[in-house]
């Protein structure tokens, strides 16, 4: 019925090219300043966090992996707008006060860290043992063995699902609007709520979305490819 009702009159597909014209602009530029940068800024934080949270969840001292284990338990047990809400409304009810965009980054970083040191402490345990064996063998301690020999080969492991985990997070970006971040889907909201062409406007913030995501899947191919050069040429000892 709605795409009958556009087919049928030239005024109204005339306004949705008025409306597309003048609001391509502030969703790619909500893309551009705070979708985009958030994810990235995010994802290097949560990433940190991850492989820190991964060696602990491996690691032989019973206190860290408690710790580890609880905030992963945590993260992954609670809903990421919840959390989001807990930061950016909650703390300012005990006197932390915090911006939307920082807010969003903490949030964000956290949830990354926890899903991301799972995959990460997988793709360490996959390393086969006799690969540490073979490194202390020739005189590496622990953290030389980690460093040249297992990380490397637990990144080709670990690249494809840490690749699908950034680009569900520039989508999960989204909810960061909830929180005043004038992100992509913020910018839509607020475009929706003066021209009430509500459907319209959601479907082109969704092809801004989608776009950026099919730009990051071909990145990601690349790095794929290229991780499987360099591990092939130097990954491993035998």
């Amino acid at each position: 019925m709605y795409l009958n009702t556009i087919a049928l009159s030239p005024e109204r597909i005339q306004r949705f090219q008025e409306i597309a014209s003048t609001s391509i602009g502030p969703l790619i530029e909500g893309a551009i300043k705070y979708t985009i940068p958030l994810a990235i800024i995010a994802f290097s934080i949560g990433l940190i966090i991850a492989i820190f949270t991964a060696l602990a969840r491996i690691s032989s001292n019973k206190l860290l992996r408690a710790i580890a284990r609880v905030y992963v338990s945590i993260i992954r047990g609670t809903p990421l707008l919840v959390q989001l809400f807990i930061i950016f409304y909650g703390l300012p009810t005990i006197g932390i006060t915090i911006d939307p965009f920082p807010s969003a980054i903490i949030g964000f970083s956290l949830n990354v860290g926890a899903y991301a040191s799972e995959i990460i402490r997988a793709a360490i345990l996959s390393i086969p043992k006799g690969q540490w064996e073979a490194a202390y063998s020739i005189g590496m301690n622990y953290l030389q063995a980690l460093r040249k020999i297992v990380l490397p080969q637990a990144a080709r492991v670990s690249v494809p699902p840490l690749s699908n985990s950034f680009i569900g997070l520039v989508k999960d970006t989204s909810l960061a609007a909830t929180i005043l971040v004038a992100e992509t889907f913020r910018r839509a909201q607020e475009i929706a709520s003066m021209n009430y062409e509500f459907l319209f406007v959601y479907i082109m913030a969704a092809l801004v979305y989608w776009v950026i995501c099919f730009i990051l899947s071909i990145i990601q191919g690349r790095i794929e490819i290229r991780l499987d050069r360099v591990v092939g040429k130097s990954g491993g000892l035998s």
